[in-house]
């Protein structure tokens, strides 16, 4: 008989039964990227992610949020102005964070906006923003 915590430590799971070790993984990713909301994102969004009425947008249930991630990781990275959304514009320009946040906190905080707000999007890692930052990076 193999003891649980082996099992649980080599990663050996039901294909059918989620990771728990993702999920835990996920909860801290949003926990960490709402501290990096409330620093550098909450101003402008608002606490509950409504926006500001033509300055700027919301991140609740948007195409922005709920599509493709490595669009939003684009958008913290170098930064966006005047956007539309639901037929509303939205000029106040959103400086570029990409000098600003490293990987991970780009990842968590995208992480914390796609889970939250009512929005049900997938996590974001620092594997996939290091990806984008690589391909926006001119080669030498």
């Amino acid at each position: 008989m193999i003891p649980f915590y082996y099992v649980f430590q080599s990663g050996d799971f039901d294909s059918k039964e989620p990771d728990p070790r993702s999920s835990l993984s996920t909860q801290q990713s949003s926990k960490d990227g709402e501290a990096v909301f409330k620093k550098y994102c909450i101003s402008c969004h608002q606490a509950d992610g409504a926006g500001v009425p033509h300055m700027a947008p919301p991140l609740i249930k948007t195409t922005y949020v709920l599509g493709d991630k490595e669009d939003m990781i684009k958008i913290v990275l170098n930064g966006l102005k005047g956007v539309e959304i639901n037929d509303q514009t939205y000029n106040n320009p959103m400086p570029p964070l990409g000098t600003v946040l490293k990987d991970k906190e780009i990842a968590d905080v995208l992480t914390y906006v796609r889970k939250s707000f009512g929005n049900k999007a997938s996590t974001v890692s620092a594997a996939d923003v290091k990806k984008v930052r690589a391909e926006q990076t001119p080669s030498s």
